[in-house]
C-alpha cells in the first residue's frame, strides 16, 4: 500500500510553493485612511506626525475610538516613544499657521484618581478639502520619511500630476539640525524614491512619463516581501541626520542606569568618529620669540623707551608669549603710561584691541583718542581698577550715531554736533514737561487731600450734632441748666428730653406756665418731699 502511494505521488506533478507576498494579507484588513493634504505637504508637521496620524485615524474607527497608549502606538509603528510623543504634540496642538487641531485629545481619569490612556480622535475633513488616501499598513511598514514620499506620489498619481525629482525634493524638508525648514533637494529625493521602490510599495517606470519624466505607480500593498536584511539594515540610515534612523537620531552609547532595563549597549554602526591611537604625533612647532618679548612678563617697547612688568604677587605666572604694543597704541596711551605697568597681559591685550579697533574706525586719528584719555583721566578721581576704568569709561566714545561726533562736538571741524544739540533740546523740553506734569499732579493731590479733610470734618460735625447725649445721673439732671434742656428738645425732640432729664425738669419747660425762677424752688420742694 505504501509503495502504491509512493508511486502515485511521484507520478503527480509537484506545484511550486506560492511566494510569501502572494498569500500575505494585511493585518488590518487593508484599510486606508483619508489624510488631509495639508498634513502631507505642510512644513510645520514632521514625518513622524504623518505616520502617527494614519495609525490614530485607523484606531479611531473602532466604536470605542483610539485609546492606545504612546508606547503601544510606538510599537505599532516601529518608532521610538519620543518620536511618537513629538508627533502627537504637533497634532494635538493648534497649527501655528491655520490654527487647526488635527488630533483632538481628551485626558481620562478614573474616579479614584488613577489615570488612563487618552482618548484621541481626528478632525473631520471640511467640504472641498484636499486629501490623499494612505494605507494603514504603509504607516507600519515604511519609515516616516518614506511614508511621506509615498503619500506625495499617491496624490500625484491620483490627480495625474507629472512630478519631477526636483519638485518632489522641494516638497520634502529637514525637520532637525541646522537645516531645519530647508528642502532636501533632487539627489535626496531620487534616493528616497529608489528606496521606496525597493520596498514594493512603488513601481518606478523610468522615462515613461510625460516629457521624459519618470512615471510612478503606488500600490495598496507591497508587490513583494521585503527581506529581513532590507527591513533592518546593518548600517544606520543617516540621510537626514547624524544618527541612526531607528534610534531617532540619538548617538548615545550607554544605557541610562535609571531605566528599568539594564542592558549593556554594544557600540557599533560606524557613525561615531574615533580618536586615533596616537601612533603618529606631530613634531614640535617653533614658537620662539625675539628677546624683546621677554618670558612671562609684559614688554612695552618703542623706539625711545621700554617699559616692562612682571606678574604680580599671588597671580599665576603668565607662560604665553609676552605682549608687544604697536607704536600707535603706545602713543595713544601716553597720558596713562604710568598706570599701564600694573595691568595683566590679558587686560592690556583687550585695551590694545579696543584702541586698534577705534583707530581703524576713525581713520587713524591718534590725537582724538589721546585727547579723550587726557581729559577723562584729569577729570576722574581715584581709580580703583584701572583696567576696568579704561575699558568701561575712558575708551568709550560719548556722542550720537555719527562717528565724527566726540562728546557733542564734531572732531574734524570743531563745531557743535546738530544731532546732539537737538537731542539736548528734546531732553530739556521733556524734563521741563515732566516737571510741569509733576507739579500739576502735586497740586491736584493737595486739593484732593484738602477736600477729603473738609469732608471728614463736616461729617464729624454732623455726626456730633445728631449724636444723642448719654443718659444722665440724678445729680446731673438736677444740675443741668434749662438752656441745655431746651437745646436737646429743639434738636432731638421732647421725648428724648423727657427720657434724659426726667419729667420734673422737662415738663415745666414744655407748657411754659411756670416761672423759670420758681423752677429751682419747685425742685427743692420736690427733693424735700422725697
Amino acid at each position: 500500500m505504501s509503495a502504491v502511494a509512493l508511486a502515485a505521488s511521484e507520478a503527480a506533478p509537484h506545484p511550486q510553493p506560492p511566494r510569501a507576498a502572494a498569500v500575505v494579507r494585511p493585518r488590518d484588513g487593508g484599510h486606508s485612511i483619508r489624510v488631509p493634504l495639508r498634513l502631507v505637504v505642510g512644513v510645520q508637521y514632521s514625518d513622524a506626525a504623518l505616520a502617527v496620524y494614519v495609525k490614530i485615524a485607523a484606531l479611531a474607527l473602532r466604536p470605542e475610538g483610539c485609546t492606545a497608549k504612546v508606547s503601544v502606538l510606538a510599537e505599532y509603528l516601529g518608532m521610538s516613544k519620543s518620536a511618537v510623543e513629538r508627533g502627537l504634540r504637533q497634532l494635538a496642538q493648534p497649527d501655528p499657521l491655520e490654527g487647526l487641531t488635527e488630533v483632538p485629545t481628551t485626558r481620562r481619569t478614573l474616579p479614584g484618581g488613577r489615570g488612563q490612556s487618552a482618548h484621541r480622535t481626528v478632525r473631520p475633513l471640511a467640504d472641498g478639502e484636499l486629501w490623499v488616501r494612505v494605507p494603514v499598513r504603509a504607516a507600519e511598514a515604511l519609515t516616516p520619511r518614506l511614508l511621506r514620499v509615498y503619500a506625495l506620489l499617491a496624490y500625484a498619481t491620483a490627480r495625474r500630476i507629472p512630478v519631477t525629482a526636483a519638485e518632489l525634493g522641494a516638497m520634502l524638508h529637514h525637520h532637525t539640525g541646522k537645516q531645519t525648514g530647508e528642502s532636501l533637494g533632487e539627489r535626496q529625493a531620487r534616493r528616497l524614491v529608489d528606496e521606496l521602490a525597493a520596498t514594493g510599495w512603488l513601481t518606478l517606470h523610468r522615462r515613461e512619463g510625460e516629457q521624459g519624466r519618470h512615471a510612478y505607480e503606488t500600490h495598496r500593498s507591497p508587490l513583494h516581501a521585503v527581506p529581513a536584511a532590507e527591513q533592518a539594515p546593518a548600517t544606520p540610515v543617516i540621510h537626514d541626520g547624524s544618527g541612526a534612523g531607528d534610534h531617532d537620531g540619538s548617538l548615545a552609547s550607554k544605557e541610562d542606569l535609571t531605566t528599568d532595563r539594564r542592558l549593556k549597549t554594544q557600540l557599533g554602526g560606524g557613525n561615531r568618529r574615533r580618536r586615533g591611537d596616537r601612533k603618529w604625533v606631530a613634531g614640535p612647532v617653533d614658537n620662539s620669540v625675539s628677546p624683546t618679548f621677554g618670558s612671562g612678563g609684559l614688554v612695552l617697547r618703542t623706539d625711545d623707551e621700554t617699559l616692562s612688568s612682571s606678574p604680580a604677587a599671588g597671580r599665576a605666572a603668565y607662560t604665553s608669549p609676552a605682549l608687544q604694543l604697536s607704536p600707535r597704541i603706545w602713543r595713544v596711551l601716553e597720558p596713562v603710561r604710568h598706570e599701564v605697568a600694573a595691568l595683566s597681559p590679558y587686560v592690556m591685550r583687550r585695551i590694545a584691541r579696543e584702541i586698534g579697533a577705534q583707530l581703524d574706525a576713525y581713520g587713524g586719528s591718534e590725537e582724538r583718542l589721546h585727547d579723550r584719555l587726557t581729559r577723562r583721566y584729569a577729570s576722574s578721581k581715584a581709580v580703583r581698577d584701572f583696567g576696568r576704568w579704561m575699558l568701561g569709561a575712558a575708551l568709550v566714545r560719548h556722542g550720537c550715531g555719527d562717528p565724527r561726533c566726540e562728546t557733542g562736538v564734531m572732531w574734524d571741524t570743531g563745531t557743535d554736533c546738530e544731532t546732539c544739540a537737538l537731542t539736548r533740546q528734546v531732553d530739556q523740553a521733556r524734563a521741563a514737561r515732566d516737571a510741569e506734569l509733576a507739579e500739576s499732579a502735586r497740586l491736584l493731590e493737595e486739593r484732593r487731600q484738602q477736600r477729603l479733610r473738609q469732608t471728614a470734618e463736616r461729617d464729624q460735625e454732623q455726626q456730633s450734632a445728631h449724636q444723642l447725649p448719654r443718659k444722665l445721673t440724678y445729680r446731673e439732671r438736677e444740675q443741668a441748666p434749662d438752656d441745655e434742656i431746651r437745646a436737646v428738645m429743639a434738636v432731638h425732640g421732647p421725648v428724648v428730653a423727657l427720657h434724659l432729664y426726667g419729667h420734673l425738669r422737662t415738663l415745666p419747660l414744655l407748657d411754659g406756665r411756670l416761672d423759670p425762677d420758681q423752677t429751682g424752688s419747685d425742685r427743692r420742694t420736690h427733693a424735700e418731699s422725697q
